[in-house]
């Protein structure tokens, strides 16, 4: 599946990070959202607080593209991103905000 995920919250247990430095497997609570600002279209890739090398990776890579699986069947499989903002929230996840 591929597109925009829409404002409805996709929800998963494992995303495949890729980028041209990197690729990473990350386990744990995921959620997917797609966000509307200035009208424009983002997603917002919501992972576990696990590893700060998390950050700097996808920091570094600029690019990115990821796929979202929930007990091993794939949810969604995004294009090809441009890193747009990484921050971390109160609750100590680390959101990854992207368009194409």
């Amino acid at each position: 599946m591929t597109g925009f995920p829409g404002p409805n919250p996709m929800h998963g247990d494992t995303v495949e990070l890729m980028a041209d430095t990197f690729v990473a497997t990350i386990t744990g609570k995921i959620t997917l959202r797609g966000v509307l600002r200035d009208g424009s279209g983002f997603v917002e890739l919501v992972l576990p607080d696990g590893d700060p090398q998390q950050r700097r990776d996808v920091e570094r890579a600029g690019r990115y593209q990821y796929r979202l699986y929930s007990g091993g069947q794939l949810l969604y499989s995004s294009p090809d991103l441009q890193v747009r903002e990484i921050r971390w929230e109160s609750d100590g996840v680390l959101v990854v905000t992207g368009s194409p």
